[in-house]
Order: C-alpha cells, then sequence, then structure tokens
C-alpha cells in the first residue's frame, strides 16, 4: 500500500523538474545568474561563421549503401532490394533511392564517403564519433555537445533560460557525453514524443495539467512558503526562489513555448511529418531560432541486424521527409548560413548483406567505411569528400576520421579545436587532439569549408 503525501508535497514535486534543472545547470534568471559564471574558457574566436548546430545521430549505424553512398553495380548481395540509385539537383551526385526529397536538396549539403575508425562496437564507436578520441584512455573526453555548451553556453554570455545543449528525446546512453566537463555540460533530454499533443518535456510541460492549475499550483506554493517569509535576505532562498521563478517562466511564460508546436501551421508540420522524427527535427529548427548552440536528435531504430531491408522502406521515407524539410525550412527562414547540421551514426553497417541464419538479410555492425553528412553553418553544399570502393568495403580515396570533421566544426564555430579545455586535475588538455598523441588523422576538410 502506498503511503499517501500532502499536498504541500504534490506542490514542491511539481516544481522539482524545471527548478532543479535550473540549480544543477546554472541557468540565469533575469540578469542575475542562480550561481556564479566561470570565466570565459580561453579558445573562443570572432570569426565564427556558425552560431548553433543541430546533431541527427543516427543510433545504431545507419547503412552507407542504402543512403548516401549507393553501390547498384555491386550486385544482389550489397544492395539486396534497394538496388537502384538517384540523381540528385547536384550533376554527379546519386543517392540512396528511397531519398527523393533528399535528392531535390543536394545543393545545400556535402557528403563524406569515406569516414573511418574502424570500430564495430556501439559504445566505443559513438565515443569516437562524438569526441574524436580513441576508446580506452584515463580519462572520458566531453562529446562536441558538451564542449560547444562549454565555449558557446554560460561561460560565454548565453542567457536563455532553455539550457545550451538539448537532445530529442532521449540521451545516447553510450557513454558520459559531458566527460570529465562534468553535470553541468549534461545535455537535457526531453523526454516525450514532440508528435504528441502536448509535447509533455520532462519538467516543462505536464501530461494533462492546464496553466491555470500550474497557476494555482504556484500561488498556493507562495502561500505555504512561510520559511522564505521568515528567512528574508538568505541567499540560498534567494537562490532557489530565482530557480523557481525561471521554473515557472518555463512551464508558463514564453520560453517554454518553444516546445509548443501547436503555434506552428499544420502545414508546415505535415510537410516535417507526423513522425516522432519528422516533429523533432521542427522543434530543433525552433530552438536554434531561439539561440539555443547545440541540438541533438536522438534517432533511433538504425541497429538492423535483422530485418534490415523491411526496416528501412520504414525508416528512410520518415528520414527524407523530415531532415528534407529541415534543411528547406532553416534555408528559407535564413538560418541555415548559421546553423551546422550534422548527420552521422557510430558507423556504417555491413556491405554485403549476411542472408545466413540468425540475420537472414540484415546488415551488421561496421566501422572501417561509412558516410556523414554536413550543411550549413559554413560548410559548402553539393560537394562529396572521399569515396569508398566498388563494393563500399573499404575507403578508395581521402580517409576522414571523427577529429577531422569535428575539428572542422569547431573552427566554424568559432571554438580553437587548439584551444584548452579545463580539466579537474589541471591537466594540459585540448580541444582536439594531436597528431604528437598517436591519433590517426586524416586533414581538415578544407574543400568543403
Amino acid at each position: 500500500m502506498s503511503t499517501p503525501i500532502s499536498r504541500r508535497e504534490v506542490m514542491r514535486r511539481s516544481l522539482q523538474g524545471a527548478a532543479g534543472l535550473l540549480l544543477a545547470d546554472g541557468l540565469r534568471v533575469g540578469s542575475m545568474p542562480v550561481r556564479a559564471a566561470q570565466e570565459t574558457p580561453d579558445g573562443v574566436t570572432t570569426n565564427a561563421k556558425a552560431k548553433s548546430v543541430i546533431q541527427i545521430w543516427m543510433w545504431g549505424g545507419p547503412a552507407h549503401l542504402d543512403t548516401f553512398d549507393p553501390k547498384p553495380e555491386a550486385g544482389y548481395d550489397y544492395c539486396g532490394s534497394l538496388a537502384k540509385a538517384i540523381p540528385t539537383n547536384v550533376d554527379g551526385i546519386m543517392i540512396g533511392e528511397l531519398l527523393p526529397l533528399l535528392a531535390q536538396q543536394a545543393d545545400k549539403y556535402s557528403i563524406i564517403r569515406s569516414m573511418t575508425h574502424g570500430i564495430n562496437g556501439h559504445e566505443t564507436a559513438a565515443y569516437m564519433v562524438q569526441t574524436g578520441r580513441p576508446p580506452g584512455g584515463r580519462d572520458v573526453y566531453p562529446s562536441v555537445g558538451a564542449v560547444v555548451s562549454l565555449f558557446k553556453g554560460y561561460n560565454a554570455g548565453y542567457t536563455g533560460l532553455i539550457p545550451p545543449y538539448i537532445v530529442l528525446t532521449q540521451t545516447q546512453g553510450r557513454f558520459s557525453e559531458a566527460g570529465f566537463l562534468g553535470a553541468r555540460y549534461k545535455p537535457f533530454a526531453t523526454g516525450g514524443n514532440p508528435a504528441q499533443t502536448p509535447f509533455a518535456v520532462e519538467g516543462v510541460v505536464a501530461q494533462g495539467i492546464t496553466d491555470k492549475r500550474q497557476k494555482d499550483r504556484r500561488d498556493l506554493l507562495r502561500k505555504l512558503d512561510t520559511l522564505g517569509r521568515a528567512a528574508p535576505g538568505s541567499e540560498s532562498l534567494e537562490a532557489f526562489q530565482q530557480a523557481e521563478e525561471g521554473a515557472y517562466e518555463l512551464i508558463l511564460g514564453d520560453a517554454g513555448k518553444v516546445f509548443d508546436l501547436s503555434q506552428e501551421t499544420n502545414e508546415l508540420r505535415d510537410r516535417y511529418g507526423r513522425s516522432t522524427f519528422g516533429q523533432s527535427c521542427l522543434v530543433a529548427r525552433r530552438l536554434v531560432e531561439r539561440g539555443v548552440p547545440y541540438v541533438t536528435i536522438n534517432y533511433g531504430g538504425w541497429d538492423t541486424h535483422k530485418q534490415h531491408f523491411q526496416a528501412m522502406r520504414r525508416k528512410l521515407p520518415e528520414m527524407d521527409q523530415g531532415m528534407a524539410t529541415l534543411l528547406q525550412d532553416l534555408s528559407e527562414r535564413g538560418l541555415l548560413d548559421s546553423t551546422i547540421i550534422w548527420w552521422s551514426g557510430e558507423f556504417g553497417r555491413t556491405p554485403r548483406i549476411q542472408w545466413e541464419p540468425p540475420w537472414s538479410g540484415g546488415r551488421n555492425h561496421f566501422g572501417r567505411v561509412f558516410s556523414a553528412v554536413v550543411a550549413g553553418g559554413g560548410f559548402k553544399g553539393g560537394r562529396v569528400v572521399g569515396a569508398s570502393d566498388e563494393k563500399g568495403e573499404n575507403v578508395k580515396d581521402r580517409p576522414v576520421y571523427p577529429c577531422d570533421l569535428i575539428a572542422g566544426m569547431y573552427e566554424l564555430l568559432g571554438i580553437d579545436p587548439e584551444g584548452k579545455l579545463p580539466h579537474p586535475q589541471g591537466l594540459d588538455v585540448r580541444v582536439m587532439p594531436t597528431a604528437a598523441e598517436g591519433v590517426t588523422m586524416g586533414g581538415r576538410l578544407k574543400e568543403i569549408m
């Protein structure tokens, strides 16, 4: 039998999510920080072309042969039922047959067909792709999102109530995204489903609770706050009260309305697609429009060991609609020039289809060569970097390692790849590794920057 809780406890818990978020992440209320900001880190330059990043994280690893590096001439054992490549609006660039909308946006993005790291485990490959560092060292390094949060977030003058690093809708769960930077730089995972009404963002939007009821709760909580009245001038209580006001601004004010997709037209929502992914793309656009520096769309369903082609016929049209509309919408609003789009998983999938049991038509993990897509924020569109061989099994030309791509993004964001990261033991740690550290590199992506 559960223990009944008091109404006061209900009031307290109703604020726990958002107010706790404010206190933990040091969000600012008005012009005063809830907690003192650290000094602006070294390594921020003034020549940034990009202000924000939308990372489309293809959790599980998408097949390069079925997406942006088709090989129709490789035969049935490699292509299966997806044996066609389609032309794009850029002469000479062909992509997978289930991506017709993205084919019409190819002038906006560049394809890297020679990504490589050789790792076939989810955890270690995800760490490599999102930090640029090889796994297994003494330190856990921060992900790109955490580094951007450090250099472009609160320590660099960001004053929004929305955290500077957002994940839609669940964290990747493969490693600690903040690494040694600590909890302050962890992403805020929204939870919920943006395709549902309302989009129940954890700690911000409560399912089935109206604004009036939230206001009534706030009024009751204030009446019950005898401690605050008994101890005026307390710095701790003032900090909590600031956090409470900020929490209510997220819940009831304009800040939290960034998650309210009912403010968009039905026509635009339909263009994105009413799937979780499509509506996540729309939320991501709204977030960068508000100045949020880093948004990850954690897009699962790509770990297709079995029934691969059945999954692709469901997933690829969904991805095509959401991603193509995101590119077009950002471009039409003048936001693509300042927003990097980064599409990638932790690796690709085996080019040769595994017909034998228990896979029976699946593709397994493949880190030897895979594809990534970048757009906006200073990256040129309509280009292809590197190449895989005739069956997509090896890098044929211009190997690109995760550190090469990440360093390029940092440069466009105005973050010096050679800048210093604050280390808890005071060690001299740079934003990106160097060749002297034994990290394999292919060179910065100057051809598309």
